[in-house]
């Protein structure tokens, strides 16, 4: 039996400067705190390499490399083939509007793209806006009790006119991990391509695009310990499929550039290198001594062992209690359950659980989470939604203990 890994907490909590702070943040689905190691290259980079690319002095080679630099850190975190299948730009919901900007011209009118109910608005609303061009659009129901996404779901709605299927691979609400690999099969076996937003994913697992066999893969490095930004993984014979979104002598054969128009943040993207550094050491701590991807992978279970234990100590809490309403599965079988919890409290607005909380310096959130058409779709958006603590590897078990027992002081005083 393989030897469960294990985080050295110390090393981990001395990587993030703002958990110094006196503040416990269960906000991390909204934004996680940036890793020191990502600052320092964004630093780097913008005093010893802030030119543009493409000229033939020193200075400007040098942020060319760091720009590739980024993309083949990238390319190993997601464990894509070469690194220019790596995108970078502003946000998921950015570079989900540019790809659909891109595909555009390669959809029939008639032809039909599956989104899900079940999603962000980053990856639905991009697609929506299609129908102007002639696409149809069909929507793929969760189950409205549990809101999972179920493949049987899938199949009743896709046609031999469905070309592309759209589909999160973590509700940001429900929290479940979407079996990816499973749609993705059936998808490919129907002639469709699929896109992945995997923003709640990817804080929470190792990334293998390969083994998930996604056309497209996106998620947002604030998310997941960098800096405002995000990156777009793509199949290198599907880029070169897409239309330019630069100037007109940018061709199809110019990947990734003709998909970054105006370029990305350079320092942005140069932030990957610390994050993919600081997931390398975290794996050689945890007792990983094979290739970077080796200890990437470590990393990430060494990071599921943490964010289970924290996951379960919640779930059990919220079980206890008659007043609540946990959404999606209120426990953590097979390890399927990833830290990002939302829950009601009978009769309570979610509002104002959150802006009690914030007395006690613990950072929660209410609200729909940009997932509206989920929380409409579940009945949940009275009271002001729901309320979710979203964790991550750096929380504990005690910080989670100070939470509960906020919730106990608050609840059970105002019950009386």
């Amino acid at each position: 039996m393989a030897t469960q890994r294990t985080l050295d907490m110390d090393y981990v909590h001395s990587q993030f400067p703002a958990l110094s702070h006196g503040w416990t943040f269960f906000d991390n689905a909204g934004g996680s705190q940036i890793l020191a190691r990502a600052v320092e290259r964004m630093n780097s980079f913008l005093y010893d390499r802030n030119v543009q690319i493409g000229g033939s002095y020193e200075v400007s080679q040098k942020a060319a490399e760091a720009l590739m630099d980024a993309r083949k850190a990238a390319a190993q975190w997601v464990n894509a083939t070469r690194p220019e299948e790596i995108i970078f730009g502003a946000s998921t919901t950015v570079l989900l509007q540019n790809l659909a900007r891109a595909m555009v011209s390669q959809f029939a009118d008639g032809d039909e793209i599956v989104v899900t109910i079940g999603d962000h608005e980053s990856n639905i609303g991009p697609w929506v806006r299609l129908e102007e061009s002639g696409v149809k659009i069909r929507f793929w129901e969760p189950d409205v009790q549990t809101g999972r996404l179920e493949l049987d779901g899938l199949k009743a709605v896709m046609t031999d006119r469905t070309k592309l299927v759209c589909v999160t691979h973590v509700s940001n609400i429900i929290g479940e991990i979407n079996p990816i690999r499973e749609f993705a099969d059936y998808a490919h076996a129907n002639g469709a391509k699929i896109c992945v937003d995997a923003v709640a994913y990817a804080p929470h697992r190792a990334v293998d695009v390969k083994a998930f066999d996604a056309d497209y893969y996106v998620f947002s490095l604030y998310k997941t310990y960098g800096p405002h930004g995000a990156l777009m993984y793509g199949k290198y014979d599907l880029l070169l499929e897409l239309d330019t979104l630069y100037h007109y002598f940018y061709g199809k054969d110019k990947v990734p550039g003709k998909l970054e128009p105006g370029n990305p943040s350079y320092e942005m993207a140069y932030s990957v290198c610390g994050i993919v550094d600081y997931l390398t050491e975290l794996g050689e701590r945890a007792g990983e001594s094979g290739s970077t991807r080796d200890k990437i992978v470590a990393a990430y279970d060494a990071i599921a062992t943490q964010e289970n234990a924290l996951t379960e100590r919640l779930l059990r809490y919220l079980r206890g209690r008659n007043d609540c309403v946990i959404i999606g599965q209120d426990d953590n079988r097979d390890g399927t359950r990833i830290p990002t919890i939302a829950f009601r409290f009978d009769g309570r607005n979610a509002e104002d659980i959150c802006k009690a909380i914030d007395a006690e310096k613990i950072a929660i959130r209410f609200g729909d989470f940009h997932s509206r058409r989920l929380v409409e779709y579940m009945g949940l958006s009275d009271n002001a939604g729901v309320v979710r603590v979203s964790m991550v590897h750096y929380n504990t078990i005690e910080q989670v203990d100070r939470l509960t027992a906020a919730f106990d002081r608050l609840l059970d005083t105002t019950n009386q």
